[in-house]
């Protein structure tokens, strides 16, 4: 197993960064303006990477810059400027899978760190030791690597590997994928993936529908909660989370589910209680199924949405504590619930609590039955005590486990 474990979560803004470190990640990716996959994501401006770098560092945390689209020709302008501010502002890495970064930052003597995308598709040893030649010192490994595949390639490399453990898959191999090319004019290696293998199809073969039902081509959400122990075990060193188009709420709850797993595991701590309760709270706070995908076995029906799915839009997250004085939380609301209401308060420093809303007052002074609107500034009675930036969610468990 090794001693150096990283819990590295995405960051789609600063306000999602901030949120990511408070409950527990050692470490962000985001992506800039340009050069990112995430084209609809906010995305971050020179000034607010410098920002991010300075404010991760400030706690001992490290940010991770993504350079990782598939190149044009008419892409590699303004990319040296772009890498050596990267260097200047001293982001800890790259997230690359193109050589011609690579190629650059080598001949421009530029000072990054490279870890190579999940993009590249490692998935041997020999494509992980010619990444390590042009100088990476990471690689993302493809998420259809097995346990085996990692192994295998730590033990013959020695770099550091990253895996990703939860969050959306691609139904093609890496997400290198043209669907969105061909159906929306969408560049998805190039930051815009319009999602088409989550649309219906119906199969229509001699102008005649063949299926009575569409099908779908998208696999289900990759949860790895009961395999992180075999991870250990083969050498990951950064367990990654994906999701930089998520909510603060999914964002937090995901984080704070891992970091408490994980260190639970090596502090060996760890009960099937408590496993079943992380698997629980993760499989509530998405929208869509999971499973482990390849690191077992291949994927079969099971871990495909062959026959279409369903999605519900997730209404736990109630409100974003911010004070909390003398018995009484002071909460930004964001999504409805009344007076009598069970439900949970969440955070990176305690307990999961449970208790019953008995009274909602606005910012007038008015007593209400029902916090309707969201983004409203109201204040409830809690029994204990809450720190800013905690949550309050719908009661989904009984089960409250301690810190």
């Amino acid at each position: 197993m090794t001693d150096k474990i990283e819990l590295l979560a995405p960051a789609g803004s600063i306000e999602k960064m901030e949120f990511a470190f408070l409950y527990g990640a050692d470490a962000v990716y985001f992506g800039g303006k340009n050069y990112s996959l995430r084209a609809n994501a906010k995305n971050f401006s020179l000034e607010e990477m410098k920002e991010a770098v300075l404010f991760a560092h400030s706690r001992n945390k490290k940010v991770y810059v993504t350079v990782n689209i598939v190149f044009h020709n008419e892409d590699l302008i303004g990319l040296e400027d772009y890498l050596k501010y990267l260097s200047e502002i001293k982001v800890d890495a790259i997230i690359t899978s193109d050589v011609a970064v690579m190629s650059l930052i080598k001949e421009k003597n530029i000072d990054l760190e490279i870890h190579i995308s999940t993009q590249a598709s490692i998935l041997n040893h020999e494509a992980a030791k010619f990444y390590k030649s042009l100088g990476a010192t990471r690689v993302v490994l493809a998420r259809e690597a097995s346990e085996q595949d990692i192994k295998r390639i730590k033990e013959e490399t020695g770099l550091e590997i990253e895996c990703f453990i939860h969050g959306a898959m691609c139904t093609s191999i890496s997400g290198r994928c043209v669907l969105s090319n061909y159906c929306t004019n969408r560049d998805s290696n190039r930051g815009g993936c319009a999602q088409i293998c989550r649309w219906t199809f119906d199969y229509i073969k001699d102008d005649k529908k063949v299926t009575e039902e569409p099908f779908s081509m998208t696999p289900k959400d990759l949860n790895m909660v009961s395999n992180i122990q075999k991870m250990l075990d083969v050498g990951v060193n950064s367990f990654k989370i994906e999701g930089r188009m998520r909510s603060i709420y999914y964002v937090s709850t995901v984080i704070l589910a891992y970091r408490r797993l994980i260190d639970r595991i090596l502090n060996k701590t760890l009960t099937e209680e408590y496993s079943n309760y992380i698997l629980n709270v993760l499989n509530r706070v998405a929208n869509r199924d999971s499973a482990p995908q390849f690191f077992n076995c291949l994927p079969g029906m099971k871990e495909q949405y062959y026959l279409g799915r369903e999605e519900l839009s997730n209404q736990d997250f109630l409100g974003l504590v911010l004070d909390y004085e003398d018995g009484i939380a002071t909460i930004e609301e964001r999504n409805s619930f009344k007076i009598g209401d069970e439900v949970q308060a969440i955070g990176p420093n305690h307990e999961t609590y449970s208790f019953k809303i008995e009274n909602i007052i606005d910012e007038e002074g008015n007593e209400l039955d029902v916090a309707r609107h969201p983004q409203m500034i109201i204040k409830v009675k809690v029994p204990f005590k809450l720190e800013k930036n905690d949550m309050i969610r719908a009661k989904v468990f009984d089960f409250s486990p301690k810190v």
